[in-house]
């Protein structure tokens, strides 16, 4: 079991160590060791295209890891509450948007927003002039979609397990619903909604194949990517992908230490 192990995390990682590797190549080939050189992470840091799509990834993955955030506590709220049949049905359905192939996401996606402007742009632009089209408003509304269900598992499995003796003590002390949730809930599930946005803005950041559908004009950083590796691979890119792993890295370890820290308080 040790070896087969080691087998498949040397598949998964070590060809992600040999782009880290040759990206401090000094010489031009993506593919060859020619000295040691961190050039190539200066001309991607000072590459406009480079740092508008990066610009462009920053904002659409905040926005929809802040709606995801808010909505999906808000959901996992709800679901903590019921049970029977209902429950279940929502469990399944926020499973399924966990583990369904993000190529149907995009698919299908797509489809709805195309069916939704076809009805709604013809009554818009008649009153205003204005049209909806693919583009900002189509990522975010897509990345939230698919990430909200990520805050959905990590908050309700927070609430959960909180002790439900503090939120009765709350209300037969007087306080309001609207106060036991700010002063003793809230408190107690922000590790878990802050990691839900931790990973929301990660998943978001990093997608690929839910951006190329509804992407419209925006270009985001892994298309920028995927659009140069089509007139070949360089230092440059093997650049950008490993600073885009290092940062998705960084963010992930955040999250774990914020669920491991909310875990140890209520321990």
């Amino acid at each position: 079991m040790r070896l087969y192990a080691i087998l498949v995390y040397s598949f998964l990682y070590l060809p992600i160590g040999i782009i880290a590797l040759f990206s401090f190549s000094a010489g031009r080939s993506a593919s060859q060791l020619q000295g040691i050189s961190l050039k190539w992470y200066g001309r991607a840091l000072n590459n406009p295209f480079v740092m508008e799509a990066l610009w462009t990834s920053v904002k659409i993955a905040f926005v929809s890891a802040v709606l995801a955030s808010i909505v999906g506590t808000l959901a996992a709220l709800a679901l903590t509450g019921m049970r029977g049949r209902v429950r279940k049905a929502f469990d399944l359905m926020i499973h399924i948007a966990v583990m369904i192939p993000g190529i149907v996401i995009g698919i299908a996606t797509l489809i709805a927003l195309v069916s939704v402007f076809d009805i709604v742009n013809p009554w818009l632009e008649s009153v205003s002039g204005y049209r909806l089209s693919m583009g900002f408003g189509s990522l975010i509304a897509a990345h939230g979609l698919f990430t909200m269900s990520l805050v959905v598992l990590l908050v309700r499995g927070r609430m959960e397990t909180l002790d439900r003796a503090l939120i009765e003590a709350s209300g037969d002390l007087g306080a309001s619903p609207l106060s036991t949730f700010r002063q003793v809930t809230l408190p107690l599930i922000t590790p878990a909604i802050l990691a839900g946005f931790l990973l929301s803005f990660t998943f978001s950041f990093d997608d690929f194949i839910v951006a190329f559908f509804v992407a419209g004009s925006e270009t985001t950083l892994p298309i920028y990517v995927f659009s140069s590796i089509r007139r070949g691979v360089t230092p440059e890119i093997n650049a950008i992908g490993t600073m885009v792993m290092v940062a998705s890295l960084g963010v992930l370890i955040v999250a774990q230490l914020m669920l491991r820290r909310g875990n140890a308080k209520r321990t």
